[in-house]
């Protein structure tokens, strides 16, 4: 026999009630900020209204012009003619033997990648996770990113103008250019064609050769590898180990580097502008 569920409590109506409250709020606030918006668009008191309604009028007026004319109404009765011959030709081939072939073969496609889907999932999932925490602890680097890009766009805007006065100067030229290469090349394309025709046949036939050898050293080497596992992971724990020692000295030789850059730097500073305030001296010991 089914049991009767449990009524709500009085925090949990309290708790609804607020939710609906708090979100009709939300889509009032919505609501009323699309109003104030099209006010303010489409508002005669201010130019911009009346300047949007005029280009509004003129924009219709144009398409309205443009589609009328004779050229326009062929267009569109080809495009609707078009449009009927690919339905009646499309409805037969749905129905036709050769389409379930095509069906059965879309099925086992989706069959097929539904497993290596699920088995990718949770490594995608974690890449873009790092990837996400990447771009997050790099985002200081990004206003500095773009001030570079910036001035090398700046100073490359002069050479592409130049290149640009220059090939248009020079379009009689790039012509004869043109036309000399396309006579050279012309009579080499069925050569080519037929020489690609041939490659493709014995990259064919050395692949399908190959396979079977390759197959082989996959499986030796994977046989070796697994057998190597102790090894690998031993050498890993070496590795680790040896990083964790090294980390102090990377550390203390990074922090000297710096006070020495500080120090060069001050006395970089000092040097080039000798008509600062001398009263105070400023030393940096590197120790």
């Amino acid at each position: 026999m089914a049991t009767i569920p449990p009524l709500p409590s009085r925090d949990d109506v309290l708790r609804m009630a607020r939710n609906t409250t708090d979100i009709t709020g939300q889509l009032l606030d919505t609501a009323g900020n699309i109003t104030r918006i099209a006010l303010n668009t489409f508002d005669p008191r201010d130019g911009s209204g009346q300047e949007m309604l005029r280009v509004l009028r003129q924009t219709t007026a144009e398409l309205a012009e443009a589609s009328a004319s004779p050229q326009a109404q062929e267009a569109f009765y080809r495009i609707v003619g078009t449009l009927t011959r690919l339905g009646t030709t499309g409805g037969p081939l749905a129905v036709h033997p050769v389409s379930e072939p095509a069906q059965a073969l879309l099925a086992a496609l989706g069959d097929s990648l539904l497993p290596v889907l699920d088995a990718v999932e949770p490594a995608v999932e974690e890449s873009a996770t790092a990837l996400g925490d990447l771009v997050e602890a790099m985002s200081p680097l990004l206003p500095a990113g773009a001030g570079l890009v910036a001035g090398v766009l700046l100073a490359l805007t002069p050479v592409l103008r130049e290149a640009a006065e220059v090939l248009r100067d020079s379009t009689p030229e790039l012509r004869r250019i043109t036309d000399a290469l396309t006579a050279a090349v012309a009579p080499l394309i069925p050569l080519q064609v037929a020489l690609a025709e041939r490659a493709a046949t014995a990259g064919a036939n050395v692949v399908r050769a190959a396979l079977p050898p390759l197959a082989d050293l996959t499986e030796a080497a994977a046989a070796t590898t697994k057998a190597a596992r102790p090894v690998l992971i031993a050498g890993e724990e070496l590795l680790a180990a040896g990083l964790e020692q090294l980390q102090p000295l990377l550390l203390s030789s990074a922090a000297r580097a710096g006070r020495v850059a500080r120090a060069a730097a001050v006395r970089v500073s000092a040097a080039v502008s000798p008509t600062a305030e001398r009263g105070v001296v400023v030393a940096v010991a590197a120790g």
